[in-house]
């Protein structure tokens, strides 16, 4: 289906489902924008995480127990 024909047959929709179609759309643009955003900042700092023993020395933590205190 082409773009026109989309915003046609949306455009036969009642307001409150063009309301509905719009706010998912911008929902999905938001969504994959934060994707790309945290993928691009991840891929930046791979390197550094691989070989900096700093930034990774808290990881051997991962697997052990943690009990709050309360």
């Amino acid at each position: 289906m082409r773009t026109n024909d989309i915003i046609k047959e949306i455009q036969r929709l009642p307001v409150s489902k063009r309301f509905y179609v719009v706010e998912k759309t911008i929902h999905s643009i938001r969504t994959q924008g934060d994707k790309n955003i945290m993928k691009k900042a991840a891929d930046a700092l791979y390197s550094d995480y691989k070989s900096e023993t700093e930034l990774t020395s808290f990881t051997n933590l991962d697997f052990v127990d943690f009990y709050e205190a309360k």
